[in-house]
């Protein structure tokens, strides 16, 4: 495959020349940056933090995603997920730490917070001066967020914070971390900790034994008395609708994610299987991997094309958090398949972390599961379609 990335319904066509350099920007960063150097640190299970740190540079900027202003770099809907789809088709460590980043923990800041607090946070975050985390789902409450335990009780100029969290994406590394905590009231805010490793009462345990996305820090949190400035809360949260807001766009995100995991295997499948030689000619001359290859290739169109039209949406306003339910719960279980085909294509070669795959081979189990399980997706796909809550 060259450089151009698989478009077989050519929706290049249908972008704005400010769309395509945002693609083209992150494709070439993807090209010279990722792959080259990004083996060695899921080998070690390893943060790359010198990969990750060039996104800054890039020409348009690409962290903050689709916020607008305190210099975020104000992408349209479309742009975002084209990052999104473009870092994962590199590695999906890679795309994990810059959807928690520009969209879990940016984007609380950007929908939920005052403007006091967007200036005083988002700023640094958007150089990459300050990593962002997002702290919502716990050991016990998973698919049942909604079920928060953690606490937070108001004394004086401050809450006191404590519970557990489990699966937090950059909690280890992070500037600003957001703990979302059930208050005296029942009510659900996100409360900001800065600086958070040196915070007292703040223990951050990286989880070890990863098979998936093993390049980016997932943390297990333990809040014991933990001090946090009441100016610290969110201004906008309030219940747990307002971490929904979050979610609904993260999902979109996490769509175009699962397609471009999709996507980069198939096209290193395609790649081998033209320049694989067995029997004295290329595999891909062969019937059963030319139905492997066509296969890959519909099934990444489909998720290109229901990813394309959901940023549409969500551009319009015309979105619902069914229809990114919908996109989540498609593209990632297409996703499992579609790197599990590309894999057999590349026979024994595909288990080999050098020919790229078998990162987003695994990468594609945990995408299944991460932003809501897909079984909890159908349900609330189900729920918007028939106005009835099989979770209630």
């Amino acid at each position: 495959m060259d450089n151009t990335g698989f478009d077989f319904y050519k929706l290049e066509t249908f972008m704005t020349d400010r769309q395509r350099r945002v693609r083209d920007a992150v494709r070439e960063f993807v090209q010279s940056e990722v792959l080259p150097n990004i083996n060695p640190y899921w080998d070690r299970a390893e943060f790359p933090r010198e990969v990750v740190m060039k996104m800054r540079d890039l020409d348009p900027p690409i962290v903050g995603g689709i916020i607008r202003g305190w210099g975020s770099a104000g992408l349209d809907p479309l742009e975002m997920g084209l990052v999104m789809y473009e870092l994962a088709k590199g590695d999906g460590s890679i795309s994990t730490f810059y959807g928690v980043q520009s969209g879990l923990a940016m984007g609380s800041i950007g929908l939920l917070g005052s403007d006091e607090q967007r200036e005083r946070w988002l700023p640094g975050m958007a150089r990459l001066e300050k990593i962002g985390a997002f702290g919502l789902t716990e050991p016990d409450h998973g698919s049942d967020a909604t079920s928060i335990e953690t606490s937070a009780v108001r004394d004086g100029d401050d809450y006191i914070l404590n519970g557990e969290k489990r699966w937090i994406g950059n909690a280890s590394i992070a500037d600003v971390l957001i703990i979302w905590a059930r208050d005296e009231e029942g009510g659900i805010g996100g409360f900001v900790i800065e600086d958070p490793q040196h915070v007292e009462g703040v223990e951050i345990c990286d989880l070890q034994g990863k098979i998936a996305k093993r390049g980016v820090l997932n943390a297990h949190i333990t809040l014991r008395n933990v001090r946090v400035p009441a100016e610290n809360r969110l201004a906008k949260t309030r219940s747990f609708a307002d971490i929904g807001k979050v979610l609904t766009i993260g999902r979109v995100g996490v769509a175009w994610e699962a397609a471009g995991v999709a996507a980069g295997a198939f096209e290193h499948a395609l790649t081998y299987a033209r320049e694989r030689k067995q029997f004295g000619r290329p595999i891909a001359s062969f019937q059963l991997i030319q139905q492997k290859l066509a296969e890959m290739a519909t099934e990444v169109t489909l998720m290109q094309l229901m990813c394309f039209q959901l940023s549409q949406l969500l551009g319009a306003g015309q979105i619902t958090p069914g229809m990114a339910s919908m996109a989540k719960y498609n593209n990632a279980r297409k996703a499992r398949y579609v790197a599990a085909l590309a894999r057999e294509t590349m026979g024994g070669n595909g288990i080999l972390i050098e020919n790229h795959v078998a990162r987003l081979f695994t990468d594609a189990e945990a995408v299944y599961t991460y932003e809501g399980t897909n079984e909890v997706q159908l349900l609330l796909l189900a729920r918007e379609l028939t106005g009835i809550d099989a979770l209630a």
